[in-house]
Formats: structure tokens, sequence, C-alpha cells
């Protein structure tokens, strides 16, 4: 047996993931990099399904294909930031990169190779250290419901992604969200990990203090990560809300981080308002071209899916987003401590 060390590790936290968490770590039992140098940790934020028992099957059968060591590690703070530096504490010395990954994820055969490969390449190309490298959000294989498809039209639209983690982009080059980040380990401990007072959103206060440190955020087109969306409309305004209202506590410490996309929904309402004050006659024009904005994301994703119900579909799940989210960046003024959507 040899006696290499591993020097990735793909770092999961979960809660009650079982109907995903099997395939998750099956596309990564199945990856091209040697298994000696990479480890899988899993750590369970408490989950009463059947997510521990999937998660032990795997590690059986990484055992007997020869795959990659898979730790199992029960986070009792729950949240993804708390798994993630608990994750730095257990890794050994040799590890150098971690991986984000989420229970409902899959990665191709050949994803972690590239990874490095491309982390090689970024970074013999810069004066400024590598801390982080991101990755494209794919479409997930296999049939999709109703619902989900939606919001996959809806994340797809320039509208839904803007330059965040889902957008689609096709050239490597520098930015402040790189989704399901390759991160540096030293980079990490540098900047003391991830800061446990964000339920979400803790992964853009990360890269803004790797950013504030000197250290070079990227992201490459090069692999990527399917992942199950939303099932359910709640859930999806939810999410909206929640993001919303992380997002302004980020920018209350982050004014840096701040985007004139995400007030568009305000400034166009308090626009249209003060239209309607001086100029009534004119009052529909904002409205009317945000419903065509609409109307055309609409005709596009139905063609693009192929399917007739995104025609509907993508559009109110548009509206849903956007007003969720901006009611949530109010609410984060606001409120003090958690969302009342976070799990």
């Amino acid at each position: 047996m040899s006696d290499a060390q591993p020097t990735i590790a793909s770092i999961i936290p979960v809660l009650n993931e079982s109907g995903h968490i099997g395939g998750c770590l099956d596309s990564l039992i199945a990856q091209t990099l040697s298994p000696e140098k990479h480890m899988i940790l899993v750590l369970d934020g408490g989950s009463f399904d059947s997510t521990i028992d999937e998660v032990h099957s795997a590690i059986e059968r990484s055992k007997q294909r020869g795959g990659p060591r898979i730790e199992l590690h029960s986070n009792p703070k729950k949240h993804v930031a708390e798994a993630r530096n608990l994750a730095l504490t257990l890794l050994p010395d040799s590890v150098q990169h971690t991986v984000e990954l989420i229970g409902h994820s899959s990665v191709e055969p050949d994803h972690l190779q590239i990874r490095m490969d491309e982390w090689s390449r970024i970074e013999s190309s810069l004066s400024s250290p590598l801390a982080a490298l991101g990755i494209r959000v794919k479409p997930r294989q296999g049939e999709h419901g109703m619902v989900e498809n939606w919001i996959e039209g809806t994340l797809a639209s320039p509208l839904g992604s803007g330059n965040g983690q889902f957008d689609s982009f096709s050239v490597s080059g520098p930015t402040k969200t790189p989704a399901f980040a390759m991160h540096s380990r030293k980079a990490l401990l540098d900047v003391g990990g991830w800061d446990t007072a964000y339920i979400t959103s803790q992964d853009s206060d990360l890269s803004m203090r790797l950013l504030e440190s000197g250290y070079a955020v990227y992201r490459t087109p090069a692999t990527g990560v399917s992942m199950v969306k939303r099932s359910g409309l709640l859930k999806w305004w939810k999410m909206g809300h929640r993001y919303g209202f992380w997002r302004m506590k980020i920018l209350q410490k982050h004014p840096k981080r701040m985007s004139f996309r995400e007030f568009l929904p305000w400034f166009g309402l308090l626009t249209t308002l003060a239209i309607y004050m001086f100029q009534p006659n004119f009052v529909w024009l904002l409205p009317g071209c945000y419903m065509a904005a609409l109307f055309i994301e609409g005709i596009r994703s139905s063609l693009r899916f192929k399917r007739f119900s995104t025609l509907l579909g993508v559009p109110v799940c548009l509206i849903m987003l956007h007003s969720s989210f901006s009611l949530g960046l109010i609410d984060g003024v606001l409120r003090k401590g958690r969302a009342p959507s976070d799990r």
C-alpha cells in the first residue's frame, strides 16, 4: 500500500441529503485523479433522515473500488461556515487545497484533475497568490420537475443570475463570487476561515477578505458542478428572501461588494412612483419595459429548454426572485440576527 498523502480534499456539509448524497459521493469516487491524492470529508449537521446511512454505504463502495478516503464527522453547530472551519482542523497537514461541494451536487469524472490543472495555469500567470478558483454551475442531467425547470430557466437568465454564482461565463478571469470554490488552505488560514456570523453569503464575505488581504480570486469555465435546484415555489421565495437578507449584512461589512443591479427593483419602484407624481401619463413606462423583458425571457427559456410551461413559469419565478430578494434587503437593514426564512 502506498504511503502517499492526500493533497486536495472535497468538503461537503450536509443536512438531510439522503436523496442526493450517494450520487454526489459516487461522482467523487469515480474521479480520474489518483485516489491517493484526494480525500472527502462529509460533515453532518444533525440529519434525521437516512443521510448518514447513505454516507456509510458510499464509504464501503469507495473501499471496494479503491477510491479516495471518505470520512464522516458530526457538525454540532449545523451550518455551512462552521462545517468548513471544522474541516480545516480535521484535515491532515498534507492537504493544500479544499473544494467546496454540497450534498445535492455532482461532478464529471475529470473534474478534480481539471481543477488542479486550471489552478496551476492561472496561478502561474498572476503576480498575487491565488486563493480561490470558482467554476460554472451547470444544469443537472436527468428528468426535472416542472418547478425545477422554471428555476433552472430563471437562473440561466441574465435577469436571474447577474454576474453571480449562476452566471454562464465563458472566459477565465477575476471574480468576487467564485462558485463551488477550490481554495488554498494557507489562504483560508491566513484570513481566519469562514465567518460563522453569516448563515448565507459567507462565501461573499470570505472572498472579500481574501481580496483585501492581497490574494487573487478567479473563476474558470473549464469545468463545472451540477446541482439539484429548488422544487417548490415557497422554497424559492424563502431562498430569495434569505439571500437578500444576508446580502445586506454583507454589504454593511463590505460596502465595496455593492452592485447597483441588486437594487434595481427598488430603483424601478421608486422611479415609477416619482413618474406617477410628476408625469402620470408615463407611469406605465418602466412597468411596461419590465413586463416586456419578462415576456422575452419566457420565450427564450421556452425555446432553450423546449418546455412550454417555462413560457409563464420563468417570468413568475423572476418576479418572485426580484420581490423576495428586494424585501430581504430591507429586512436585513431592519432586523437584527437571523432572517426568519433561515432553515
